[in-house]
């Protein structure tokens, strides 16, 4: 199968979507603004002089395409991005999951690393026939994927093999094929003691599992403590009234903020109790 090539933009609209709509207010700039600066100040007579006689406005229709072609990448981002959660919280079991198509496989499966913590890349060299599917980067490690989506078959060594063989070409740290069924005994023996994790169908299920119900638990709310009493007035002036000390006898009580000329008091809500004038 011929490997897909991966563009310009594809490669932008591979990134999270704020990424090439920035870019494009960027790239709108300094094509606009900053080549005639640039080749203004230049060393170079001739540059210099072009610089000078081209206004801002020649470069307004390169520079307005590629505001252009940044933005609806960012917009094609944002919709893979979508459509990739919707196809993950949609899965059901193992049966839904064999019904998808490799390429749904594989952006389900790209998912699934994404919600864990993981940046995906999609490198486009895989495909129905295998190869390396995904790139996963974590914590400065490099990671390869292959996505199995065998439905009658076991994985066998020999595919285990070729990812093992990719491992030191890529300088990556491990490898972790990902199927829908299982593995053959062989294939299991080479993977001992290697960077190599053999992903069965039902562990899959448990990832996506894992992150559907990461994506529906509400978040912890924070806890609140219980507003303080509100200062009452006095009810001999009128005037507000503040929280003080029983010297003697150590209990709260509201007293006048007039005081000494104002000797109002109340009790403190507490216990039930109800203010008072006691003084």
């Amino acid at each position: 199968m011929a490997k897909r090539k991966n563009g310009g933009f594809e490669r932008l609209a591979a990134m999270p979507w704020p990424v090439p709509l920035v870019l494009g207010v960027i790239g709108f700039v300094v094509v606009r603004y900053g080549i005639g600066w640039a080749m203004g100040t230049s060393q170079n007579a001739i540059l210099a002089g072009l610089g000078r006689q081209l206004s801002s406005n020649a470069y307004a229709p390169l520079a307005w395409a590629v505001l252009g072609i940044c933005w609806v990448a960012a917009l094609a981002s944002y919709i893979g991005a979508q459509r990739r959660r919707r196809l993950l919280e949609t899965q059901t079991g193992l049966d839904s999951i064999r019904a998808l198509s490799w390429r749904q496989f594989e952006l389900l499966v790209g998912e699934a690393f994404r919600r864990q913590g993981y940046a995906v890349q999609e490198t486009g060299l895989g495909g129905a026939d295998g190869g390396i599917d995904l790139l996963l980067r974590k914590e400065g490690k490099l990671t390869l994927v292959q996505c199995k989506l065998w439905k009658s078959q076991r994985v066998d060594v020999k595919v285990v093999r070729e990812m093992f063989g990719l491992l030191a070409h890529h300088q990556a740290s491990a490898v972790k094929i990902v199927a829908v069924g299982a593995y053959t005994p062989d294939a299991q023996r080479f993977a001992e003691g290697k960077p190599i994790e053999l992903i069965t169908g039902a562990a899959l299920l448990d990832l996506v599992r894992s992150a559907q119900t990461a994506a529906v638990e509400p978040a912890p709310q924070p806890q609140v403590s219980a507003p303080a009493e509100a200062s009452p007035a006095c009810p001999k002036c009128g005037k507000a009234m503040m929280q003080r000390t029983n010297r003697r006898t150590n209990a709260r009580f509201w007293g006048c903020t007039a005081y000494p000329s104002c000797r109002g008091t109340r009790q403190l809500e507490e216990s039930g109790l109800s203010r008072v004038w006691c003084g």
